[in-house]
């Protein structure tokens, strides 16, 4: 069975909690990604801010452009290991109702895997199409 590392992104695209929401907006457009790990210095994974999380959390609450990503970020993570199953991190994404996985190894970000990249995988479509049922079905509210 295939482990995460071997279907994973590892040249991640991060960005730091004092960055900005134009700054981290900006990376998105130019790396045509909707979400971004926040990271200290030495890659220790603290965060994730998303295209949703700008558009919600930031200028849908007035925000201006030069709010730090610290302010509107999800800090509530869920994350993987390289060496973790395909089918691991698939049920992982379901169970959470995630589209994207960081992997983290000795408390650093080491690369990514998005829902569509384990849709790639012969062995994983099945995963992935459950991940993706799972992921789009809509959460109880409390």
């Amino acid at each position: 069975m295939k482990t995460i590392e071997q279907v994973m992104t590892p040249d991640v695209t991060s960005c730091k909690l004092d960055d900005t929401l134009i700054d981290v907006a900006k990376q998105m457009r130019t790396h045509d990604i909707g979400s971004i790990p926040v990271c200290q210095q030495d890659q220790h994974l603290v965060g994730m801010i998303t295209d949703r999380d700008l558009a919600v959390r930031g200028y849908g609450m007035d925000k201006p452009g030069t709010t730090k990503v610290k302010e509107v970020m999800t800090d509530h993570l869920v994350s993987a290991e390289p060496s973790m199953s395909v089918q691991e991190a698939s049920e992982l994404m379901a169970e959470h109702q995630i589209r994207r996985l960081p992997i983290v190894q000795n408390n650093k970000l080491v690369g990514i895997v998005a829902l569509g990249d384990l849709a790639l995988e012969d062995q994983s479509n099945l995963a992935a199409g459950h991940a993706l049922e799972e992921i789009s079905e809509p959460r109880e509210l409390h």
